[in-house]
């Protein structure tokens, strides 16, 4: 199971040149984890970037793969997360929801570079 975070979806989205990095981890939408903090993001990003259709496309495709609410275990997760790598609050959620799945967090975010259970793709 992988999680795909909004940096891997806006590359995906927007055929950015990290856009092949993430393909593989896009193909399977049942093998796909994501979570609300990411729709948020891609969504913004998108609607301001391009138009409001494109961001409501985007979200429908990001909406075939599993989407794990924001429950009340993942936000004590994220806090403790937070805590102990300096994360702001949507990096950490994501985190968070990632590591209860046990997914692997899928990234282009430098943020996330050195944490464990993370696939980090450099920005160039």
């Amino acid at each position: 199971m992988n999680l795909v975070d909004s940096s891997g979806w806006i590359e995906h989205f927007t055929a950015g040149s990290l856009a092949d990095a993430f393909a593989p981890y896009l193909r399977q939408p049942a093998e796909v984890l994501s979570s609300p903090i990411v729709i948020f993001e891609v969504y913004r990003k998108v609607r301001r970037s391009r138009s409001e259709s494109e961001a409501l496309l985007a979200v429908s495709q990001i909406r075939k793969v599993r989407v794990e609410s924001v429950t009340e275990a993942v936000a004590l997760e994220a806090a403790e997360l937070s805590l102990n790598h300096g994360l702001a609050m949507a990096d950490a959620l994501v985190y968070a929801t990632a590591r209860l799945f046990h997914a692997v967090l899928v990234t282009s975010d430098a943020d996330f570079a050195e944490l464990p259970g993370v696939e980090y793709f450099p920005k160039t």
